[in-house]
């Protein structure tokens, strides 16, 4: 009896991974479809096709098109290796190494998930559920950048500057529109965007 048992749990194991598998397809396929031929001409018919399966199976692990964004976004933070910035973030409390940080998780966030982050914003200029999206995923960045602004001790600012001014800033230099005008327009390596943007950000915020 104890062979069939575990040749039953294997088999279990193996449902699972081709789960996994299965709806790693889809959204690698959804990712491929929103990004080539837009939102709003991409449909769940057009995701199942693309990915191999059938429709009911795209709604079974996703629920809708937009349940199908909130996955893309989800592996947006994995490619960019937020495991990554946390660890960095634990291993210096230093206002300038934290800058550091942050700005090396957007840079390999918008070098790899760039054309996902244009997608969702310019969908959401005529899709109120992509403008959704788009708009939780910023104001839940921000809320992590003030979390961790708000560590920092007294003093460590510039003369002016609180925790709204650092976020605009923030927001004003480490965006996919300024790595883009850099990295595509002018050449830059994505590296060298890293590098000023953190010293850019030290400059602007921190006291000397």
């Amino acid at each position: 009896m104890e062979e069939p048992a575990r040749r039953r749990g294997y088999d279990s194991l193996r449902r699972h991974a081709q789960a996994q598998r299965t709806r790693a397809d889809i959204a690698d396929a959804a990712r491929r479809l929103f990004v080539s031929q837009g939102w709003a001409l991409t449909s769940v018919r057009d995701v199942a096709q693309e990915a191999g399966v059938s429709v009911p199976t795209v709604y079974a692990a996703y629920g809708n098109k937009k349940g199908l964004v909130w996955a893309l976004v989800d592996a947006a933070d994995l490619s960019a290796d937020l495991p990554r910035m946390l660890t960095e973030l634990e291993e210096s409390t230093a206002p300038a190494r934290q800058l550091a940080a942050m700005a090396g998780y957007d840079r390999r966030l918008f070098e790899r998930a760039g054309d996902l982050i244009f997608l969702i914003r310019e969908a959401g200029r005529l899709e109120a559920d992509l403008a959704t999206v788009y708009e939780q995923v910023r104001r839940a960045a921000d809320r992590a950048r003030a979390e961790i602004v708000s560590s920092w001790p007294d003093g460590a600012l510039r003369a002016g500057v609180d925790q709204d001014t650092v976020l605009d800033v923030y927001a004003a230099l480490c965006n996919v529109d300024v790595y883009t005008t850099l990295t595509v327009e002018r050449g830059w390596q994505p590296d060298r965007v890293e590098r000023w943007w953190s010293e850019a950000l030290a400059h602007q915020l921190l006291r000397r």
